[in-house]
């Protein structure tokens, strides 16, 4: 449960609130790992094996980390401007859509509306 936790923290500073730990994202939404510890450190126990570890059994695959681990990053949802290099490529001619049952007939009538976060598809490269 200590790793969920800390890992929903992680996710708000690298989608949302960076500043919340002193941690800046570059134009790519990288993080330097090392900044990253000792902010959340401050709240959520974190070492690199943990940090390592929540990146690699994430189910939605949330975060990456750059080749030599130095820089992390999550993967999508971010609702501050970033550019996450993601290749665009056409979707195929049947998409499907995850939703609740109560957001259909809104969805029937006034198809998706694009939200405040960047999103990802399998799509996306």
């Amino acid at each position: 449960m200590k790793d969920k936790d800390t890992s929903k923290f992680i996710s708000l500073i690298l989608r949302h609130k960076p500043e919340v730990v002193g941690v800046s994202l570059d134009e790519h939404s990288w993080a330097n790992v090392d900044e990253l510890i000792r902010g959340v450190n401050k709240s959520h126990p974190l070492d690199m094996g943990t940090l390592e570890r929540i990146v690699a059994e994430d189910e939605k695959q949330r975060y990456s980390f750059n080749e030599d681990k130095t820089l992390i990053r999550a993967n999508q949802g971010h609702s501050i401007p970033v550019d996450v290099e993601l290749e665009e490529v056409q979707p195929p001619e049947f998409l499907y859509h995850g939703t609740g049952e109560k957001y259909v007939e809104s969805i029937d009538k006034q198809g998706l509306i694009p939200k405040a976060r960047l999103l990802c598809s399998p799509f996306c490269g």
